[in-house]
């Protein structure tokens, strides 16, 4: 798996290109407000774009798509509680079919909370969490749709994932740019709210 971290827009937000090595298909994750860039780093690596995905439907991380779909012909994906954001989806998700990009198989997590259609990708260990779960930290409650312990549930499952499941979140809000399971279990500030915190051993 080729991923593609890219760091954009005054929110420090995080987009992603994730690509099959086998078959060159690719999916962009929260394209922000620079999808040139990503189209330009999809060439670079002879990546064909086939989906957009947005992880939930706040302006920062779906600013991008409708650009990015007449730039690349890719389909835009979005959970169906949150499509009125972009009305240009193709694919509104209503349950959690799976994703197949190449030979990548993304297991489609529905995580709300933040929004009502937020959304998480899991493939060979590598979960992109949008704003549901930040290195340290989680995605905010207070705006409309959210709901702190709809949230909470959201994380609580993703903390069933394997220890060794690389985080790649919606923002550059923690001391790292990603992280794993494991150190979210004994390091968020909010581990203990979610029914997990493990202390490390001295």
């Amino acid at each position: 798996m080729i991923i593609k971290q890219f760091q954009m827009g005054s929110m420090d937000n995080f987009c992603y290109l994730v690509g099959c090595e086998q078959t060159r298909k690719a999916v962009v994750i929260d394209p922000g407000i620079n999808p040139e860039r990503v189209l330009s780093e999809a060439h670079k690596h002879g990546l064909d774009i086939n989906y957009i995905v947005n992880t939930h439907g706040h302006a920062d991380h779906t600013a991008g798509s409708a650009q990015l779909k007449r730039l690349s012909g890719a389909q835009i994906i979005i959970h169906a509680l949150d499509a009125a954001a972009v009305p240009e989806a193709d694919i509104r998700w209503s349950d959690e079919s799976d994703l197949k990009v190449g030979e990548i198989t993304f297991r489609v997590l529905h995580t709300p909370g933040h929004t009502p259609g937020g959304i998480c990708l899991y493939a060979q260990e590598n979960l992109f969490t949008g704003d549901t779960l930040f290195v340290g930290d989680s995605g905010r409650t207070d705006l409309p749709g959210g709901h702190r312990p709809t949230l909470a549930a959201s994380i609580r499952r993703l903390m069933q994932l394997p220890d060794s499941t690389v985080i790649w979140p919606g923002h550059d809000y923690g001391p790292t740019p990603s992280s794993t399971i494991a150190w979210e279990k004994r390091h968020n500030i909010n581990a203990r709210e979610y029914g997990y915190f493990v202390q490390d051993d001295v």
